[in-house]
C-alpha cells in the first residue's frame, strides 16, 4: 500500500459488507493484519463501527475495485484525495528584497548588531532574506564595506515593516529574559528587596519657609535671646 488511509476500520467493515475481496486484499488496501479483518468479518472486531465507503470519500475508484473482484491476486491502489492536496501546508517563499535594496542590508544588519544584540542571526536572516555569513562579516567589521556602513533601522529602509520587526525583537527579548532567569541572573534595574532588608527610613520633615530649614528649635535659647520688657524693670525694682 502506498500510503495510509482515513478510517481503515471503517473503510473494511464497508468493503466487508459490500463486496466480495478477499480477507488479504481488503488487509492490504487498509493496513490492517489479515486475521483483524475476519475478526470484522466475524463481528469479534469493529462491532460498533460504521462503514465508510472508500469511493466517496476518494480513496478508491470504481475501476480499481471491479480489478479486485475479478482477480483475488490483485492489489488496489489509494487514489490521491484532491482534499488532501488542498490541506497539506504551503511552504513560505523565501523573502525577496528587490535588487535596489539590496545594497541597503548591511546597514539593516549593523543596526540589528548594535541596538539588539538579542536577536539571533537566524532571525535576522530570515527577516532581511540575507545570509549568516554576510551578517557575521558585518559584526566582525570584515564586510567589504564596513568602513562605509551605517545602522540604520530596517524599517526605514522600507526592508522590512514596523509589526513584523517588533514581533521580531519581542520574541528574541523574552528568550534573552528566560534565558537569563535560568542562569540566575538578575535583570538590570531597581527591583523589589525582601521585607526583611528593607530599612526603617524616617520621612524628612515638609517645611513652609526655608528659614525654618534650620536647627531643631530649642526653647532656652529662643527665651534666652528675647529682651526683657519695661514692666519686667519695674518689677524687680520693687
Amino acid at each position: 500500500m502506498a500510503e495510509p488511509i482515513l478510517m481503515p476500520k471503517a473503510t473494511a467493515v464497508w468493503l466487508v459488507d459490500n463486496t466480495s475481496l478477499t480477507f488479504e486484499q481488503i488487509a492490504d488496501f487498509c493496513g490492517l493484519h489479515p486475521l483483524e479483518v475476519r475478526g470484522i468479518a466475524d463481528g469479534e472486531v469493529a462491532r460498533d463501527i460504521r462503514g465508510a465507503d472508500p469511493i466517496t470519500n476518494g480513496q478508491l475508484n470504481r475501476e480499481e475495485l471491479d480489478k479486485a473482484t475479478a482477480n483475488p491476486a490483485y492489489r488496489m491502489q489509494v487514489q490521491k484525495s484532491r482534499h488532501a492536496e488542498l490541506l497539506k501546508p504551503q511552504k513560505k517563499a523565501p523573502r525577496y528584497t528587490p535588487v535596489s535594496r539590496r545594497q541597503d542590508r548591511p546597514d539593516a544588519i549593523a543596526w540589528f548588531v548594535r541596538n539588539h544584540p538579542e536577536v539571533t542571526d537566524a532571525q535576522i536572516s530570515k527577516l532581511l532574506g540575507t545570509t549568516k555569513s554576510t551578517i557575521e562579516a558585518v559584526r566582525d567589521r570584515t564586510h567589504w564595506n564596513s568602513a562605509n556602513l551605517k545602522p540604520v533601522d530596517p524599517v526605514t529602509l522600507g526592508l522590512v515593516g514596523q509589526i513584523e520587526l517588533d514581533a521580531v525583537v519581542r520574541k528574541a527579548a523574552d528568550k534573552k529574559a528566560k534565558d537569563d532567569l535560568k542562569k540566575g541572573i538578575v535583570p538590570d534595574g531597581p527591583s523589589l528587596r525582601p521585607a526583611g532588608e528593607v530599612e526603617d527610613v524616617q520621612p524628612e520633615p515638609v517645611y513652609e519657609d526655608e528659614d525654618d530649614r534650620g536647627d531643631d528649635v530649642d526653647l532656652k535659647n529662643v527665651f534666652a535671646n528675647t529682651p526683657t520688657s519695661h514692666h519686667d524693670d519695674e518689677d524687680e525694682e520693687d
